[in-house]
């Protein structure tokens, strides 16, 4: 899978940040903030790109990944009525320990940028490792999600591995959407969890994932 991104470069004194943005807007993606859970909405090139930067995730240990999502367009289905904050999205190792209350003074000293495509594993085998769910609920384990959240933004912290693993939750809802909508006409709506239950989260809510192939203009 080869992905083309933006990499930004912000420095405070001797200190550099370096942000990773999708070099083409996510148009058809939006995240939702229900209080007690999240949803995203994508439609298959929204879903397959932001898994291939969940991917990237896991081997950018020292860089902000970016997701600017909270200016589009909704989806065309009926959003729940609590559902109205939208959200930017960002990815980070927990070893980078960036504080969110910086991001927005990082996001205004961004420079230009410059170009860049990666090749990623191919998108069948990314994250088809099976999660270990009895190993995930020792109290030491660090191979779990955490969540912050600031300046309208989402923060995703976590180690190398659970990025890893978890990417084929959207590279799913990309490969399988498209094809499941059009003859479920009674129920078309293709959707895939973060789950608690999973053994994937730790301080973070469970986010919700749906295929839309309808959006507003």
């Amino acid at each position: 899978m080869k992905l083309s991104i933006i990499i930004h470069q912000a420095y405070f004194g001797a200190v550099e940040f370096k942000v990773i943005r999708p070099a083409r807007p996510l148009v058809h993606a939006v995240l939702v903030d229900h209080d007690r859970h999240l949803d995203a909405y994508l439609d298959e090139d929204a879903a397959r790109r932001i898994g291939g930067l969940w991917a990237l995730a896991a081997s950018s240990p020292r860089s902000l990944i970016h997701l600017p999502m909270r200016g589009n367009q909704a989806p065309s289905l009926e959003l729940p009525e609590d559902g109205t904050r939208q959200l930017d999205l960002v990815l980070l190792h927990h070893s980078l320990q960036f504080a969110p209350a910086r991001w927005k003074e990082v996001r205004g000293r961004l420079g230009p940028g410059r170009p860049r495509t990666v090749t990623l594993p191919d998108s069948a085998h990314m994250g088809e490792a099976v999660i270990n769910r009895e190993a995930r609920r020792y109290r030491e384990n660090r191979d779990l999600f955490h969540q912050h959240l600031h300046a309208e933004t989402l923060f995703m912290t976590g180690s190398a591995k659970v990025f890893r693993e978890t990417a084929r939750y959207f590279l799913d809802v990309a490969r399988n959407g498209p094809g499941y909508v059009p003859v479920h006409p009674s129920y078309p709506r293709f959707c895939t969890e973060l789950h608690s239950n999973d053994g994937i989260l730790g301080d973070a809510r469970e986010i919700h994932i749906e295929y839309c192939d309808q959006w507003n203009s």
